[in-house]
Formats: structure tokens, C-alpha cells, sequence
């Protein structure tokens, strides 16, 4: 477990591209996607949250007893108002965590290290935040949040910003690589993108040792 870190999985979204509804409540492996995010994350944090709107009781059969909270900002504008969202949670119910860590609900392969590096990359940076990077793409929403923050944000979204990337740059953040295969960032916005990420759990379950391997 790395420092006073609460984990946020942002479910905000409309999941267009996956036909409409909660994607992290799509099966993957007979398992639904929000589980598998929870079972990397919650390692690695205190305490977690789950940023989802509407009506909060559909995730109570998969998460029994995870918090809910909605975006605070109407219209639905994207990750930073799950990652704010997830701030006013911890400054109301957990004021004992500075800090936010967040992923989308539909990454499923997140690495096991994500809260240490992210950590250690901010502070050899002399920065407040850090976010992840795979492939030589940056995953801004994928990232390491100071709860301090969280009024510049709602400021920066009632402003109309909607890039996370842009606004955390204006603060100064790491960039943290990895480089693992298959993409640890890997999310599954589509039916089909679904489907791979069945075939790589598939192929990884046939590879691993018998002692290693899992349900």
C-alpha cells in the first residue's frame, strides 16, 4: 500500500461506443469490468470510491458497500468532474487522504505498481501531480491527484476547461511510463475492444504456472 491514497474509479460516462449503459458493469471473463478494476486498485489505496451517475444502488450486487458519488457539475463534462467528484469525497468523508488516485472503469489490466510509481515520480519531480503513460501516450485521467487542488479544478470547470492533460499541466506533473505487455492501460470502450481483452486474459490464464493461475 503506498501513502494516504484514496482510489477512484471514474464511471461518469455514457459508454456510447459500447452501445449505452454502465460499461464497468459489462462481463469480462464471467467477471463484470469493475471488479477486475477494484481487484488491482485496492491494494494499492485506503479506502475507494466509485464516481458514477444516477441511481447509485445497480453497482450494490457487484461492489457491496463502495461509495457512489456523482459529478457535482451537471452536463456530464467528462473525467475531471469524476476526478473532482472524487476530491469532495475525500475532503468530506476521508479528510485523513491528501490524495486521489483515479482510473476509468473500463481498464481492467491496470498495474499493480500504479500508486507507488505514480508517488515516487512526483516526488523526485518536485511536482503535485503525476499521471500514467504507455506506448509514448500520456493517460492524464489515469493519475495522482492532491486534494488540495480541488478548488482550482471546480474553478477551471466552471470555466468550461475539459482537458485534464491541459489543466494538470498548468500545475506541473511527471510523466510515469510503463512499458508491461499487454497494455496495462488498455480500456475497453467498445464491444469489440471488450472481446480482446477476453482473449488476452485467455492467453495469459494458458501461460501462466498451474499455482498462478485464477478462477
Amino acid at each position: 500500500m503506498s501513502e494516504a491514497t484514496l482510489g477512484a474509479v471514474l464511471a461518469g460516462g455514457l459508454g456510447r461506443r459500447m452501445g449505452g449503459g454502465d460499461k464497468p458493469l459489462r462481463m469480462l471473463c464471467g467477471t463484470p469490468l469493475l471488479v477486475h478494476v477494484l481487484d488491482r486498485l485496492r491494494p494499492q489505496v485506503r479506502a475507494l470510491v466509485l464516481n458514477a451517475n444516477g441511481d447509485p444502488a445497480r453497482f450494490g450486487a457487484v461492489a457491496p458497500g463502495l461509495p457512489v458519488v456523482a459529478d457535482g457539475i451537471a452536463g456530464h463534462p467528462g473525467p475531471m468532474a469524476g476526478i473532482l467528484a472524487a476530491l469532495d469525497h475525500a475532503v468530506a468523508e476521508r479528510p485523513d487522504l491528501p490524495w486521489v488516485i483515479t482510473v476509468p472503469g473500463d481498464t481492467p489490466f491496470i498495474p499493480a505498481d500504479l500508486a507507488t510509481r505514480l508517488h515516487a515520480a512526483r516526488r523526485a519531480a518536485g511536482v503535485p501531480l503525476a499521471w500514467a503513460a504507455s506506448g509514448g501516450r500520456a493517460h492524464p485521467p489515469i493519475g495522482l491527484w492532491p486534494v488540495s487542488l480541488r478548488d482550482d479544478l471546480r474553478a477551471a470547470l466552471l470555466s468550461g476547461e475539459r482537458s485534464v492533460g491541459r489543466w494538470a499541466a498548468r500545475h506541473g506533473g511527471a510523466t510515469v511510463e510503463w512499458s508491461d505487455d499487454p497494455d496495462p492501460f488498455f480500456n475497453a470502450n467498445t464491444p469489440e475492444e471488450l472481446a480482446a481483452a477476453e482473449v488476452s486474459i485467455a492467453r495469459s490464464r494458458r501461460s501462466a504456472p498451474p499455482s498462478d493461475q485464477v478462477g
